[in-house]
């Protein structure tokens, strides 16, 4: 009774088949000598090998981990000892600027909590990159210093420009020291008495002259008694004969000229 063929006696076969065709492909002069193990499919390699990552590919099966395409002879990133081209790569693993949401291949800026590209990261009102003095920050944007001050700082009362260092406050507002004067003849005040008319500050000449209240004879402020003739003010002792200089009452006086007289130089000059 005759045996069948087992499992080992078809090895032996194939083994056989093996050494002859490599005993024929040698003879041919044709290498057969595995030249690794592919990393991919874990078959010996014959033919072109790709050496990477401390490990020898079939070149067709040395591909892009995302994407599957094959890396051939094409930069490639390795993350986690898998491969990538570079355009997955970048895609994937590099961080991405704020401003355009593109991945970020070279030189990077790091503020605010975020990424940018170099070329990306300026003034969010005039578009000025940022010099030696840097930028400022507000509501998460960054600004030059010109902008943040003229955007953000507080204003001067006289000039209405930002104030970015000393300042007085007065008057419900803040002022750049230079700029808190006589708003009318522009004179510094005088241990920092002043007098406020329409929410400005004045001295106490122009103050009384803004509120009418200089005597039209000296010139100077009525803080006292006053008489009204002649659509203007006076001190009593300043209303007087355009004459004769004797001191008038309000109802004892002629006008002339836009002049008080008394009674008796009236009548001498006008009559």
């Amino acid at each position: 009774m005759a045996q069948g063929k087992g499992p080992a006696t078809q090895v032996n076969k194939l083994d056989n088949m093996l050494g002859s065709l490599q005993s024929d492909l040698n003879k041919l002069g044709v290498q057969t000598v595995a030249k690794g193990v592919c990393g991919a499919c874990s078959k010996p390699i014959v033919g072109q090998v790709v050496t990477a990552m401390g490990r020898t590919w079939h070149p067709e099966h040395f591909v892009c981990t995302h994407c599957q395409e094959e890396i051939g002879s094409r930069n490639f990133f390795e993350r986690d000892g898998q491969p990538y081209c570079e355009k997955d790569y970048h895609n994937l693993f590099s961080p991405r600027c704020y401003y355009c949401n593109g991945p970020i291949l070279d030189k990077v800026v790091t503020a605010l909590d975020r990424t940018w590209h170099p070329e990306h990261f300026f003034c969010a009102q005039c578009g000025s990159f940022f010099g030696p003095e840097g930028f400022h920050e507000k509501d998460g944007k960054a600004y030059c210093r010109k902008d943040y001050f003229d955007m953000f700082a507080p204003k001067c009362g006289g000039c209405a420009r930002a104030i970015l260092e000393n300042y007085i406050s007065a008057l419900n507002s803040l002022w750049h020291p230079e700029c808190f004067v006589c708003r009318e003849c522009f004179t510094p005040f005088v241990n920092g008495s002043f007098f406020e008319h329409d929410g400005q500050p004045y001295c106490e000449v122009h103050y009384h002259e803004r509120r009418g209240s200089l005597c039209s004879g000296c010139q100077k402020p009525i803080t006292g008694r006053c008489i009204t003739a002649m659509a203007k003010k006076f001190h009593p002792e300043h209303f007087v004969c355009a004459f004769c200089l004797k001191q008038l009452n309000k109802g004892t006086f002629k006008e002339q000229n836009d002049k008080p007289y008394c009674q008796g130089c009236f009548v001498k000059l006008f009559s």
